[in-house]
């Protein structure tokens, strides 16, 4: 009998593109598996990124807004949603795998440190060899999570920063994904916490692209699909290309380094950076010494912002005789309140 995979995975070879990443002709796993009679091996991928505890605890990691005021802020769990989003879109239109598309992108920044890229930046300080948020999300899915996914979307996790090659033009839609994200709603999000307004961005950039949020989104996207059909390589048009570059930069200048957005990362590193000292020195009299760094990274880039923020103020904030609290005043204005 043909099975709901199997059927699947027919469909794909009669209607994806040509260039598209076919899930039964996967590279497969490092580890062999039994497949499943419903899913392909790409949609196993998605489901086991999705259930991962490095995912849920990306609701509590900063995106760019260190403890944002607002909840309508994007943290790093929205910030992978949006990208999701907008590669599925792109992958759909152009006809390539969705589902291996979805599994990169949900799984791209599941090795992010506590408070976003301030907190990378300590631990590629501190590491020797440096930290790349990429390569740790690698090590999330092969090692502290054993999510054993297949070769193509674990590629694509690692090489969605640029500097990196794709193997599949579905990384190449996520590593695209992710740049447009970031730089509209973090647009966005400054324009709310009052940092920037709409009408600071680059008035060439503007009117390429509009200054209407959702205007400007829908343009970067059409234009990757309008310059990719046919073709292997997912990009941008060039004149596109050269606007989300400059509205990048101006990003950078104006918001990402010495903005408002950032005074509180002074604060952030110094947290990071004592708990990496805090926790080498504990594990010396009961670790081998070659694991030691290893082992902090990994505990460290895992926690979210609130638990390293508990763990600093435990181990380096004194407080003093705590008091068995029963929530006793409130039961008593239960009983002499009418």
């Amino acid at each position: 009998m043909t099975t709901v995979r199997e059927k699947t995975e027919q469909r794909e070879i009669e209607n994806l593109n040509e260039y598209a990443t076919k899930s039964k002709f996967s590279k497969g796993r490092k580890k062999q598996e039994a497949e499943c009679e419903l899913r392909t091996c790409f949609q196993r991928d998605r489901d086991r990124i999705l259930h991962s505890k490095a995912f849920r605890r990306l609701k509590h990691k900063t995106q760019v807004f260190l403890s944002p005021f607002d909840d309508h802020f994007r943290t790093r769990l929205t910030h992978t949603l949006e990208v999701s989003q907008i590669a599925r879109t792109i992958a759909r239109a152009l006809e390539f795998n969705e589902d291996l598309t979805e599994a990169i992108a949900l799984g791209h920044d599941l090795g992010h440190t506590p408070f976003g890229h301030c907190g990378e930046g300590v631990l590629d300080e501190l590491v020797k060899g440096g930290f790349h948020h990429n390569i740790q999300s690698v090590r999330v899915v092969e090692v502290l999570e054993n999510l054993n996914l297949c070769e193509e979307t674990t590629d694509g996790i690692l090489t969605h920063t640029w500097g990196y090659t794709p193997k599949t033009p579905e990384a190449q839609i996520v590593q695209l994904a992710d740049k447009v994200a970031y730089i509209n709603h973090d647009i966005e999000d400054s324009v709310r916490a009052g940092i920037i307004s709409e009408d600071d961005l680059p008035k060439d950039c503007i009117k390429y692209f509009s200054s209407n949020q959702s205007k400007r989104l829908n343009k970067m996207i059409t234009e990757i699909v309008n310059n990719s059909f046919n073709s292997p390589k997912v990009s941008m048009s060039e004149e596109g290309w050269y606007y989300t570059t400059k509205l990048r930069k101006w990003m950078f200048e104006n918001v990402y380094i010495d903005s408002p957005a950032k005074l509180e990362e002074t604060k952030a590193r110094k947290v990071i950076r004592e708990l990496f000292f805090l926790y080498t020195e504990k594990l010396k009299p009961i670790c081998e010494e070659s694991k030691i760094e290893r082992i902090v990274t990994d505990y460290i880039s895992g926690m979210t912002d609130r638990y390293a923020v508990e763990k600093f103020k435990e181990n380096f904030i004194p407080i003093g005789i705590q008091r068995n609290n029963k929530d006793d005043y409130l039961y008593k204005l239960a009983k002499i309140i009418e």
